[in-house]
């Protein structure tokens, strides 16, 4: 993530550019400043992820009453000192990003495998530094937010860059986050997330002024060095002799800043030295060994430019003064919501370069730089010197995000198109073939037409509202981060796999009619991580036609009817898609918000021929003492020890939740969220607790712990999901019929069946017949199973 090595240079070479402030200081000088706006910061949540997570348990597949707290008290603190907080989560994995992407589920397959291996051995969860978040941690808390009353948005492309932007167009007071890149950006001011102490409000700002002063270059330069010493955009590889030439001649190398350091400051001594005196005389593939990557560094180098910002490195500027036509936003349809530098005086007063020779070319109105340097990280405040208020009651911008027929009213860095369009707008240098390869990895192809319903995909995509729909819908491409799975246990199947028939069900529902085994229509590629998945590339997912009384409803129904009758069209398509059609009397009997995990634990234990008596007896009763535990004392339960095969089962029964989310948006919502949320109906350690103690045969009044008014509801909701099960003809059995020949479903042998679907001409497939669909020459990634 970011910059490689700037992180580590920054700690030791430039610890100056580390600057100890207090946030309720700034939010009380940045009211002074702009009376009647509301300091705001933006919040980069995927790197503050690690921050939130408190808990001191985190295999056992999450502690969320402890995980909400931790939230409730982290918003708390800003808004008791009046700061307005903005978060932003990753919506979708660019394609020229997929790579980078890769590599870490990669490496944590590789940590996983250790964590196993430790809990294996030890019988105990590892040590904090082997600390891995648990399963949809990312997903939960955009939820938990929004019932904490915050704004939260997902993005439509990396999400650094649309916080980054949204920093920069509404005068946020800063960006709270852990990521070298918010250095790049010409944007607010960047808050260590890591250094945060919640208390006093005190943390780390990096300046990114003093950051150029030390290596001798402007803000303009920042991009260009992020690209040569590589980011998720240029691979670290793609400039390394360039580096060693660079490290070679530069004269001035410091013993205490390490090899990393010395490139970093050797790279940018021969920007400022060498590049700079030919900057705007030649272009830069003149200057830089570009060679067939000219295409991929251009990309990156645009990728931190934001809306009205140009670079430049990537024009070849005309000797003699630039015209005001010169000065145009990026997007020429788009002027009016571009913040510009329309203040004359402001233009006068903030040189553009430090170098004499090249003011005249360089169009950068609203870069202040290096002159201003001092006084940006004394005042600490952003650079507009217009006061643009972030209070919804003053301001049009909030509204911007939950009108999806315009793309001006979407913050510009949003638009999934801008970036090739503007490069064709202010590079006329390119050439075509040049866009022409960067083209793919920005378009995306449209798998459903109809652009109403797509608007209002597009529009709960962006309020965080819904999970993965958006993305179908849109590119036909998702994909989901590692589980805690192991991958030496043939016993359980991946998640992967496990939830991949309901996802089927919602392919079906989002882009269309088609026949099932149909060698034409649409394929979802699908990223998932699971045991044996080496991810060279996605598997092709065909979609998977379900059986509703009535017909299956179209998406209009489903998202727009205000008719009566479409909620109970909404039920019906969600059971539908977890093939429960037949259960659905005796679902609508149990109680919120045990509902939706008894429609879950149904699915599961029909797929799973592995799962026991046992297991079941754990997980509800898990649920029910969980609505009588307070976060005290779920936050000091202990264990006996730790549990291999109940860490999978904690991990795949909140995957099972997040597909719950899923299915629950893409049928309109016909449940309230609130129903699947882990923190209202699993605990990880509770349910551990409940598994070791019926593991060893206690009696289900000692799981329930001897609470009477409990006892019936067990015996309910055990009912509601056996007798399901054996409308599938399948018998959930004690481990202790393990060793008859008949065990699970009749006929069925073996210690890992899975099955598919008995209702589509799939019934009595294994598991491992499955397939993938688009994978058939890699059969030897489905021997586990």
């Amino acid at each position: 993530m970011g910059v490689r090595g700037l992180q580590g240079f920054v700690g030791s070479t430039c610890p100056h550019i580390c600057t100890v402030v207090n946030i309720h200081e700034l939010a009380e000088r940045h009211r002074n400043k702009y009376p009647g706006c509301t300091p705001t910061i933006v919040v980069d949540a995927m790197c503050c992820l690690r921050y939130w997570y408190t808990a001191e348990s985190w295999v056992c597949g999450g502690q969320w009453r402890e995980y909400y707290c931790a939230l409730r008290n982290f918003v708390a603190a800003f808004t008791s000192a009046g700061i307005k907080l903005i978060f932003f989560f990753d919506g979708m994995v660019e394609p020229g990003k997929r790579d980078e992407w890769v590599k870490r589920r990669l490496k944590n397959n590789r940590e996983i495998s250790k964590i196993f291996h430790y809990i294996k051995s030890k019988r105990d969860q590892p040590g904090r530094n082997m600390f891995f978040i648990p399963s949809g941690l990312a997903i939960f808390t955009r939820f938990a937010l929004k019932t904490l009353g915050q704004e939260t948005f997902c993005s439509l492309q990396e999400a650094d860059y649309e916080v980054a932007s949204y920093g920069l167009e509404h005068n946020c007071l800063g960006i709270l986050g852990e990521d070298t890149d918010y250095l790049i950006y010409d944007t607010c001011p960047y808050f260590s997330i890591g250094d945060l102490c919640l208390e006093s409000l005190q943390t780390i700002m990096l300046c990114r002024e003093k950051l150029c002063e030390s290596l001798g270059l402007r803000v303009a330069d920042l991009p260009l060095l992020a690209c040569l010493l590589g980011n998720d955009i240029t691979p670290e590889g793609m400039f390394e002799s360039f580096r060693y030439k660079c490290l070679s001649s530069y004269a001035s190398v410091k013993e205490n800043a390490g090899k990393k350091g010395n490139v970093i400051l050797a790279v940018s001594d021969y920007i400022a030295k060498v590049l700079h005196l030919y900057q705007g005389e030649k272009k830069i593939e003149e200057m830089l060994p570009l060679g067939p990557n000219k295409a991929l560094f251009y990309k990156g180098v645009t990728s931190y430019l934001l809306p009205g910002q140009k670079s430049p490195w990537l024009v070849q500027k005309p000797k003699g003064m630039i015209t005001d036509k010169q000065m145009v936003s990026l997007n020429p349809e788009s002027k009016q919501e571009v913040p510009m530098c329309i203040d004359p005086e402001f233009k006068q007063e903030v040189p553009v370069c430090t170098n004499p020779e090249s003011m005249q070319e360089v169009p950068m109105c609203m870069d202040p730089e290096p002159n201003q340097e001092a006084s940006m990280c004394t005042d600490l405040e952003p650079k507009q010197e217009v006061p643009m208020c972030t209070d919804s009651e003053s301001k049009p911008e909030v509204s911007l995000y939950t009108n999806p027929e315009s793309k001006q009213k979407l913050p510009s860095g949003i638009d999934t198109e801008f970036n090739l369009e503007a490069l064709m707008c202010t590079h006329p240098e390119f050439k075509q073939e040049d866009v022409m390869d960067m083209e793919p990895e920005i378009k995306q192809v449209t798998m459903v037409s109809e652009s109403e319903i797509l608007k209002v995909a597009r529009m709960h995509h962006v309020h965080s509202e819904s999970y993965l729909v958006y993305n179908i819908m849109s590119s036909g491409e998702i994909e989901c981060s590692n589980t805690l799975e192991d991958e030496l246990d043939q016993a359980l199947p991946s998640q992967a796999f496990i939830y991949r028939p309901v996802r089927q069900r919602v392919y079906a529902l989002l882009l269309g009619d088609w026949k099932d085994g149909a060698s034409t229509g649409p394929v979802v590629k699908e990223w998932f991580v699971y045991p044996g998945n080496s991810l060279k590339h996605p598997d092709l997912v065909r979609p998977l036609q379900m059986t509703i009384q009535g017909g299956t409803p179209s998406l209009e129904v489903l998202w727009l009817s205000q008719e009566p009758a479409a909620q109970a069209r909404r039920l019906d398509t969600l059971l539908a898609c977890f093939n429960l059609s037949s259960s659905r009397e005796e679902l609508q009997a149990v109680e919120s918000p045990l509902r939706a995990l008894c429609c879950l634990l149904i699915y599961l234990f029909v797929q799973v021929d592995t799962l026991s008596l046992e297991d079941l007896h754990a997980f509800i009763a898990q649920a029910l003492c969980l609505q009588g535990k307070s976060t005290s004392q779920l936050m000091h339960l202990q264990l006996d020890y730790i549990n291999s095969r109940a860490v999978q089962l904690g991990s795949l029964l909140v995957r099972g939740l997040t597909t719950l989310v899923l299915v629950n948006s893409a049928c309109g919502f016909p449940w309230t969220t609130s129903e699947f949320m882990p923190w209202n109906v699993f605990d990880g350690k509770l349910f551990h607790q409940k598994y070791l103690q019926s593991e060893k045969g206690y009696a289900v009044e000692v799981l329930l712990e001897q609470n009477r008014s409990w006892l019936t509801k067990f015996h309910n909701l055990k009912a509601v999901v056996c007798k399901a099960c054996s409308k599938e003809n399948r018998r959930i059995v004690g481990r202790t019929h393990w060793d008859s020949p008949y065990t699970g479903r009749q006929g069925r042998q073996g210690y890992s069946s899975y099955r598919t679907d008995s209702t589509h001409g799939h019934s009595g497939q294994s598991w491992r017949n499955q397939g993938s669909g688009g994978r058939q020459h890699e059969r030897n990634h489905w021997r586990r199973y």
